[in-house]
C-alpha cells in the first residue's frame, strides 16, 4: 500500500502461484490432446476448445491467469493461411494506382493552395487493408439487404476518394478540389462528412475518437433492432479502421468493455500501426502492437495480429 495524508492507494496482488507439477503424465496428456486437435483440425478448432475449457474454469472458480499479450508474431501461422481468394497480382496493381492517385491529390492540394494540408501516410500504410476489405469482405446494401457499415479512419479519406475516382464515381475536378468543400457539389471534404457529402459518406469520423466509440454503439444498436424485430441486421458487420496514434485519444479505447459485455461479435476493428501521429511517434514505439494487444485482450476482445 502507498499512502499520503488523505490519499490511500491499495494494490492487490493476485495470490495465484504456479504449483509444482504433481502429475506430469496427466499434464502431458492434456498437452498432447490439444496438439492432436491442432494437427487434425487446425488452430481455429484448437482455439475453440481452449475457450470452452476457460469457460468451464471460470464456472469452477479456477480461472487461469492468462497473459494479456502473446508472442510478437502473426497469430495465424503462414502454414495455416488459406489460399488467397482473388487475383492478387491484379489487385496489387489496382492498389498501387489508387495509392499513387491519393498521394498526388494531396500533394497537388498542398502545392496549389495555401494551408490546405492533408495526410498521406495513413492511407499509404493501410492501402492493402482497405483493398482486401473492398474486394473480399465489405458487403453492400444491394437487394434491400442491410449490408455492412464501415467507419473509415478519417485521415485515410484521400485513398477512399482515389478509389471512387478509379470507379468513375468522382471526376478529375472533384480530385482537384480536395479539402475545398466550401464549394458544395464540387469539393471533397477533408474527412468523412455525411452532411457535406451525404451521397458519399455514411458516418463522420476523425474527431477525438468519434468513429471508434460510435462503431461500438452502432454494433449494439444493430443487435437491438434485430432483437426487437424492427430490422434484420443479423448478417451485418460493423467495421472500424483506426490508427495507433488515434488510440492515444481516451475516447478511442474508452468503451472497449461494452463490446465484450454485450458480446458484439458483429464488430470488427482494424488497427493500423504505422508508428505515426500528428505530434510525434506513438507511445510504445516499435512495440505498440503489444501494448494495444494488452488493452484489447484485457477488455475481452479476440485479437488477430498481422506483423
Amino acid at each position: 500500500m502507498w499512502s499520503h495524508p488523505g490519499i490511500r492507494l491499495f494494490f492487490v496482488v493476485d495470490s495465484f502461484r504456479p504449483e509444482s507439477d504433481r502429475d506430469p503424465q496427466e499434464t502431458q496428456e492434456w498437452v498432447e490432446s490439444l496438439e492432436s486437435v491442432y494437427a487434425r483440425e487446425g488452430s481455429g478448432r484448437a482455439r475453440y476448445v481452449l475457450g470452452r475449457v476457460v469457460d468451464a474454469a471460470q464456472r469452477l472458480g479456477a480461472e487461469p491467469a492468462l497473459p494479456v499479450s502473446t508472442d510478437f508474431a502473426n497469430t495465424i501461422p503462414v502454414a495455416d493461411e488459406p489460399p488467397y481468394p482473388g487475383d492478387i497480382a491484379m489487385e496489387r496493381r489496382i492498389q498501387h494506382i489508387i495509392r499513387w492517385n491519393a498521394a498526388v491529390m494531396v500533394n497537388n492540394a498542398n502545392k496549389d493552395f495555401d494551408d490546405i494540408g492533408g495526410h498521406i501516410s495513413t492511407f499509404a500504410s493501410s492501402a492493402t487493408l482497405y483493398e482486401v476489405g473492398f474486394n473480399h469482405f465489405f458487403r453492400g446494401k444491394d437487394g434491400g439487404k442491410s449490408g455492412d457499415q464501415v467507419y473509415y479512419q478519417g485521415h485515410a479519406a484521400p485513398g477512399i476518394y482515389s478509389r471512387a475516382f478509379l470507379e468513375g464515381r468522382l471526376t478529375p475536378e472533384h480530385m482537384e478540389y480536395f479539402r475545398r468543400e466550401s464549394l458544395r457539389g464540387k469539393g471533397l471534404s477533408s474527412y468523412p462528412h455525411p452532411r457535406l457529402m451525404n451521397d458519399f459518406w455514411e458516418f463522420p469520423t476523425v474527431s477525438m475518437g468519434l468513429g471508434p466509440v460510435n462503431s461500438i454503439y452502432q454494433a449494439r444498436f444493430n443487435r437491438y433492432i434485430t432483437a426487437r424485430g424492427i430490422a434484420d441486421t443479423s448478417a451485418s458487420k460493423v467495421w472500424c479502421f483506426i490508427g495507433d496514434g488515434e488510440s492515444d485519444e481516451p475516447e478511442t479505447l474508452g468503451a472497449l468493455q461494452i463490446a465484450m459485455r454485450e458480446k458484439l461479435d458483429n464488430l470488427i476493428w482494424v488497427v493500423n500501426c504505422n508508428l505515426q501521429r500528428l505530434d510525434g511517434p506513438v507511445w510504445g514505439n516499435g512495440k505498440i502492437i503489444q501494448q494495444l494487444e494488452s488493452h484489447f485482450r484485457g477488455a475481452g476482445w479476440n485479437i488477430i495480429k498481422i506483423i
